[in-house]
């Protein structure tokens, strides 16, 4: 089984629709979403109801989850001050901008999706296991990883958040990152998705999707949204 697997778009939607034509010229026979739909860029509701429409497995990302319920905090991590002030600007702007149907849709995302292919059982989830925003970095020990799924079922965790992509094969667990759609961290400011190969092993491969950048700069500069959101997707320029 080939599945594609998505996440971190935050409201990006040239990112977004770059990674489904991507998607498309590839061929799989699924595709998961691992959430955060929204925050940061100016396009909420837009990815919103493209992923709706899409109607496949969606998990709710922690920035879904802030939006949904109008919290007061997106669950992000925050390195200083002024990150914090900046975060706090884009929850408040995508509660405000984000209509109540769409709210309704990200309150009910999945907390998790299970699928079994023998031999394997794949699950996905946002951050970890444990908390919808948890951050499993790629240097994590391995003995965490495997503590951590040792009361799971699944040998093969399929998770977001991090904005980082990695896979590593851990005794028999396999771990899977699919990076960023939307607001990738590892230095490359394209969308990224992972395509998933299940079959007597797991086989990972990163997709690297550019897109038209002019709807974004002109949807930023209208928006009122800070323009460091969008240096921080273009860190090259």
């Amino acid at each position: 089984m080939r599945i594609a697997v998505f996440s971190d778009i935050h409201a990006n939607l040239p990112a977004l629709l770059s990674v489904l034509r991507d998607i498309a010229k590839v061929g799989v026979d699924m595709k998961v979403c691992l959430g955060d739909l929204v925050g940061y860029a100016p396009f909420p509701n837009e990815v919103t109801e493209k992923i709706k429409e899409l109607a496949i497995p969606t998990i709710m990302g922690n920035y879904d989850q802030g939006v949904g319920f109008d919290l007061e905090d997106c669950g992000c991590a925050y390195r200083t001050e002024e990150e914090r002030t900046l975060g706090h600007v884009s929850l408040l702007w995508t509660r405000e901008t984000v209509t109540p149907e769409n709210k309704a849709f990200l309150r009910n995302l999945l907390p998790r999706f299970e699928l079994e292919i023998a031999p394997f059982r794949l699950l996905f989830v946002h951050g970890s296991p444990r908390r919808i925003n948890e951050y499993l970095f790629p240097d994590r020990p391995d003995a965490s990883f495997l503590n951590m799924m040792a009361q799971e079922s699944a040998n093969v965790l399929v998770c977001g958040h991090t904005h980082i992509p990695f896979f590593r094969k851990i005794e028999r667990l396999f771990v899977i990152n699919d990076g960023s759609v939307g607001r990738p961290k590892d230095g490359d400011w394209r969308a990224t998705w992972a395509l998933v190969e299940v079959n007597d092993t797991v086989v990972v491969s990163f997709r690297r999707c550019e897109y038209d950048l002019e709807p974004l700069y002109k949807a930023y500069a209208q928006s009122g949204l800070p323009k460091k959101f969008l240096e921080d997707i273009l860190p090259h320029r």
